[in-house]
């Protein structure tokens, strides 16, 4: 049920909220769904007819760019237009404060007020240009701070395969890969470039069956080491691995212990805290404890991970993993993927 007027009344309730509380000051991404540009244009539209400063990413980008983007441009809130993973005829708007997490209670409900308070659309003021369309230095910034993720005298030798099930992620993942000085991935072509009908999948998510099936074949045809694959926004990654019984796609869970642990080993004199949903594993907590560091578990979502006060990883079994919560407060399935390519390389 996305679609302009409702987009329009969003973006009027949550500029409402950022007067009432300050904010002068916002950041807009969108995806590669259909209607994601016209969405973003539509909210910088509304923001600066209500007053606010109003910037929009260059072009489609994954969501992690615009999560990393609010606190690298200080703004006071963060738009994406992104449905993530869901079917092709869907889309969605996904909020952001300036400390760069999704919105939590109170604030939800805030903004759902300012939004019901909303008159007739024809009385919402809205600017037909005076937002800034922001230039490359953006992602610039992204791709540069990812790239510190990865040791600089770490392995390098990993042959993956790479999906972006035709979302957003390969242009960001490729250049994120060169950046850290790992072979580029070998991409699905037929996945490599954005489309939003998918074509190729049932479903756009990595997790059900049959989604990554032309990365397993070309893996097991180039003799690839991992399968990495994003869904369309690119904040999930997964992680398929040879097995002697066959290429096995890893759990969530799996994964984000895999990840735990290797940082705390590469890291010696590590601290901060661990956090898991309370729809993951408990191993977190037991690799926490065993090595001093702290641990949370919070409810079901990253717009609570990323709350968490000293994050150092946190991760969610549905493929969610923050492994740099100083630039990126939300799941982050790019520099997710450098640190995988990593933990295999060593």
């Amino acid at each position: 049920r996305m679609n302009r007027a409702v987009v329009i009344r969003a973006a009027a309730g949550l500029a409402a909220y950022l007067h009432a509380h300050g904010g002068s000051s916002v950041v807009v991404g969108y995806d590669a769904r259909h209607q994601s540009d016209q969405f973003a244009r539509d909210t910088c539209a509304v923001m600066v007819g209500a007053g606010l400063r109003a910037m929009v990413l260059p072009r489609p980008l994954p969501t992690p760019v615009l999560a990393f983007a609010i606190r690298h441009l200080g703004v006071d809130a963060g738009v994406m237009v992104t449905a993530s993973h869901n079917p092709p005829q869907d889309n969605g708007y996904k909020v952001y404060l300036g400390d760069g997490s999704q919105i939590v209670p109170p604030t939800d409900t805030e903004i759902s007020a300012a939004i019901d308070a909303v008159g007739a659309l024809d009385s919402v003021p809205r600017a037909d240009a005076g937002w800034q369309t922001l230039g490359e230095a953006v992602l610039d910034a992204y791709v540069a701070r990812v790239a510190t993720i990865a040791r600089p005298d770490g392995p390098r030798d990993v042959a993956i395969v790479y999906t972006p099930l035709h979302g957003v992620g390969g242009e960001v993942m490729g250049r994120v890969f060169e950046a850290t000085g790992f072979p580029r991935p070998v991409a699905v072509e037929q996945q490599a470039d954005p489309d939003p009908d998918f074509p190729t999948v049932a479903f756009p998510n990595p997790e059900e069956p049959g989604a990554i099936d032309l990365a397993l074949d070309l893996a097991a045809r180039n003799a690839a080491d991992l399968v990495i694959a994003n869904d369309p926004d690119a904040d999930r990654c997964a992680v398929a691995a040879p097995t002697p019984g066959g290429w096995r796609m890893l759990r969530g869970d799996e994964v984000g212990a895999l990840l735990a642990t290797y940082l705390i080993a590469r890291e010696p004199g590590l601290n901060g805290v661990f956090a898991c949903s309370i729809v993951s594993s408990s191993l977190l907590g037991k690799i926490a404890g065993r090595h001093g560091l702290g641990y949370a578990e919070t409810l079901t979502g990253f717009k609570w991970i990323g709350r968490i006060d000293g994050l150092r990883f946190g991760y969610e079994e549905a493929l969610g993993y923050c492994v740099d919560p100083d630039a990126v407060r939300d799941k982050d399935g790019l520099s997710a993927a450098v640190l995988i390519a990593e933990l295999a390389a060593t």
